[in-house]
C-alpha cells in the first residue's frame, strides 16, 4: 500500500443491517415464486426457508455501502478532509449478523517544498512593432476588399475563372474537371506549376497546362502521374484592397477611429494587451515549472487517474463543439482511450504538481480567505459575467471553490515575488 492511501474497516451491524436486509427482502419478494403465495405476500421467514437468507445479501450490501460511507465521512471527517480521488470501496465480510465493507483512502500525499521565491524568472519585455502594426491593418483592408473584373493579362495575385479537364495518358480522370472555377494565382491551391502557367493569359485564351502529381498525392491512381489539364480563361479579376480614407474608417465602423493615425493607436493597443496576456501567461507557467523543479512528492495513482478522467472528459466536450464525437476521434486516429491517457498523462501528472505545490505554498504562508472575502469576490465575478450571484456560485461551485482559487492566486503572487 503507498504511504498516501489509508484502509479503513467500516462495519454495519445491528438494526443497521436488519433493516437494509429487510428492504432486500422486500425487493426481492416481489417477484419471488413460493406455492400459496402471491408475488410480494410471502412472509419473511416463509421466504427465506426456501431461497436462505444469503439470497439478501448483495442487494443489502448496496443499501449499507451507502450507510458504511455515510459513517465513514462522520467518523473519519479528518481523513476525509485530506482525500485527494473518490475512495475505493470493497466487500470484505457479510454474515447474517454484519457487512464489513473496507474503503481505501487515498490521501493528500506529503508534499515537500524546495526554493520557491526569488526564482530568477522574468517577465518578457512586449512592444508593438511598426512591422506588425502594418501587417494588422493590411489584414483588416483584405477583409474589406471587392474583385474587380481586369482587362489585360493574369498576375499573381489575381483571381482567373477558368474551366479545366485534367487527363492522364490521353483519358480523363475522375475530379479532374470543372466550369467557371474562380482559382486566387499564388494561392498554392492547385498541384505544383499550374497556378504559375495561367499567368499572362487574357480572359478567352486556352492552353494545355501540362504539370505531375506529388509522389504523396492523396489520390492512389495519380500519385507522381504526368498530367495535362485543358484550361479556359473566362475572366480576370483584380482584388481591389481599400484605401484608408474616410471610406473605410466609416465601413470599420470602430468608434473614434477617423484617421490612419487613430487606426494604427487602436491597433497599437490592441497588440500590446494581446501580448500582455500572452506574456503573463508564459510568466506565470515559467514560475510554476522553475518552483516545481525544486518539490518534492509522490502523487498516488488514483489521483493521476482522476486528473485523466477530468481532462478526457474536457476534451470530449471540446471535440462536441467541433461536431466529432469521442468514439470518431478514436477511429480517425486510429487509437483508442488508453493511447489518449498515454498520451496525456504528463500534462495530468504536471497539473497536479502545480497545484499540490500552491497549496502547500498557501500553507507554509499561512493563506487564508474568510467568507466575506469570498463573497466579495463572488460579487464582483457575478458581475462581470452578468449573472445573480447565486446563479454564479451555483454555476462556480460554491463559495469553498471561490475561497480556494483566490487562495491559489494568491500563491502565485508569492512564487511572483
Amino acid at each position: 500500500m503507498a504511504k498516501s492511501e489509508k484502509e479503513i474497516e467500516i462495519i454495519i451491524e445491528g438494526k443497521e443491517w436488519e433493516g437494509a436486509l429487510d428492504k432486500a427482502f422486500k425487493k426481492a419478494n416481489k417477484n419471488a415464486k413460493i406455492d400459496g403465495f402471491r408475488p410480494g405476500k410471502a412472509p419473511k421467514e416463509v421466504f427465506i426457508k426456501k431461497y436462505g437468507k444469503q439470497s439478501l445479501y448483495m442487494d443489502a450490501a448496496d443499501e449499507a455501502a451507502d450507510m458504511a460511507y455515510q459513517k465513514l465521512l462522520k467518523d473519519y471527517a479528518d481523513d476525509v478532509k485530506e482525500l485527494v480521488a473518490r475512495p475505493e470501496i470493497a466487500l470484505k465480510d457479510v454474515n447474517d449478523d454484519k457487512i464489513t465493507f473496507l474503503f481505501t483512502l487515498t490521501l493528500r500525499p506529503l508534499v515537500k517544498l524546495g526554493k520557491y521565491k526569488g526564482l530568477g524568472i522574468k517577465k518578457d519585455e512586449i512592444k508593438a512593432e511598426a512591422e506588425e502594426i502594418e501587417d494588422a491593418i493590411n489584414h483588416m483592408r483584405e477583409r474589406y476588399a471587392e474583385d474587380v473584373i481586369k482587362e489585360g493579362a493574369i498576375a499573381s495575385g489575381d483571381i482567373a475563372v477558368i474551366d479545366f479537364e485534367g487527363f492522364v495518358d490521353g483519358k480523363a480522370f475522375d475530379g479532374g474537371k470543372s466550369e467557371n472555377y474562380s482559382l486566387k494565382i499564388g494561392s498554392g491551391t492547385f498541384i505544383p506549376g499550374f497556378e504559375e502557367q495561367l499567368v499572362g493569359l487574357k480572359s478567352g485564351d486556352e492552353k494545355d497546362v501540362k504539370v505531375t502529381f506529388p509522389a504523396d498525392y492523396h489520390a492512389e491512381d495519380l500519385k507522381g502521374k504526368n498530367a495535362t489539364f485543358k484550361v479556359k480563361v473566362h475572366e480576370v479579376k483584380e482584388v481591389k484592397v481599400p484605401e484608408l480614407d474616410k471610406d473605410f474608417f466609416a465601413d470599420l465602423g470602430m468608434e473614434g477611429i477617423n484617421t490612419k493615425e487613430e487606426l494604427e493607436a487602436q491597433v497599437s493597443e490592441n497588440i500590446l494587451a494581446r501580448k500582455e496576456m500572452e506574456a503573463e501567461n508564459k510568466y506565470l507557467d515559467d514560475l510554476l515549472e522553475a518552483a516545481a523543479k525544486n518539490v518534492e512528492v509522490d502523487i498516488p495513482e488514483a489521483m493521476i487517474n482522476e486528473e485523466l478522467d477530468r481532462m478526457i472528459q474536457q476534451y470530449s466536450e471540446h471535440l462536441k463543439m467541433q461536431g466529432i464525437t469521442i468514439e470518431q476521434f478514436y477511429q480517425f486516429t486510429n487509437s483508442d482511450e488508453m493511447a489518449l491517457r498515454d498520451q496525456m498523462r504528463p500534462e495530468a501528472v504536471k497539473r497536479i504538481t502545480y497545484r499540490l505545490m500552491l497549496e502547500e505554498i498557501a500553507k507554509e504562508e499561512k493563506i487564508e480567505i474568510d467568507d466575506k472575502a469570498a463573497k466579495e469576490e463572488a460579487k464582483k465575478l457575478a458581475e462581470k459575467y452578468q449573472m445573480k450571484e447565486d446563479e454564479f456560485l451555483s454555476a462556480f461551485g460554491g463559495l469553498d471553490i471561490v475561497k480556494y482559487d483566490m487562495k491559489m492566486r494568491k500563491a502565485m503572487e508569492v512564487l511572483k515575488k
